[in-house]
């Protein structure tokens, strides 16, 4: 049995795939009880919920201290708490401070979403960080998602950072960018514009408060934002002095 907090976008998509093989009790804030019954699940209470085998974080970067500390005195000893936040420093640091000793904790971040798996889990990549959790439970969980047809990357938190702070919120700061300038469909384009406005797409359906999360708990995202404009600034110069 495998209980979930949060139903938004991510959570709806997870869910409705481990409704496929197993009973999943899913809480949210606000009640979508007829869209949680929907993809195969039950709605639950927080209470509910945490007296699960497994409990799976589901909720934005910036509300995980709150919920860990609501959830800390609910949860079972054995209880295995994962999250699965696009960032890894600050929740996996969250999680050990704020979560009982006897709790096992998993890291995670499932690198796709509703958009890009809505069909299928094939050949989708999905980061594990090891954090406090046995060898047995450990290999169950990554023999059932390589069952699934999923690409296990394992790496620590701060490997973790590092990397999707130029692969995703980078790319997410590029998206942004050309909605502010006001990208477009147009008629006469090219391949490479086509791809642009595949990355606005993206990021559109992403919400704000992922990007600013990305940004503010992700402790390497700035430097990178930072170095790729100071880049821009060099090319606008290059153009400028026609060297």
């Amino acid at each position: 049995m495998i209980g979930t907090i949060g139903f938004g976008r991510f959570g709806r998509l997870m869910a409705g795939y481990l409704a496929r093989d197993c009973k999943v009790k899913v809480f949210n804030r606000s009640d979508k009880t007829k869209e949680i019954i929907g993809i195969g699940a039950e709605p639950a209470t927080l209470e509910e919920v945490c007296r699960q085998k497994v409990v799976i974080l589901s909720v934005p970067i910036s509300h995980m201290q709150e919920t860990l500390e609501r959830i800390a005195s609910l949860l079972r000893p054995d209880t295995m708490v994962i999250d699965v936040c696009s960032v890894k420093v600050y929740p996996v640091a969250w999680m050990k401070e704020l979560l009982p000793p006897s709790v096992p904790l998993l890291g995670t971040h499932p690198m796709f979403g509703p958009d890009s798996a809505a069909e299928a889990l094939l050949d989708r990549k999905i980061v594990l960080s090891r954090v406090r959790i046995d060898d047995e439970r450990y290999q169950k969980v990554k023999k059932y998602l390589l069952g699934k047809g999923l690409n296990v990357i394992e790496a620590t938190p701060e490997e973790h950072d590092r990397q999707i702070a130029v692969s995703l919120a980078l790319t997410h700061f590029i998206g942004r960018g050309l909605d502010e300038f006001g990208a477009k469909d147009l008629i006469i384009d090219t391949e490479g514009y086509k791809r642009l406005l595949h990355i606005l797409g993206v990021v559109n359906h992403d919400t704000w408060q992922l990007f600013k999360d990305m940004y503010q708990y992700n402790p390497y995202a700035r430097e990178n934002r930072l170095a790729f404009m100071a880049a821009l600034k060099r090319l606008e110069e290059k153009l400028e002095n026609g060297t």
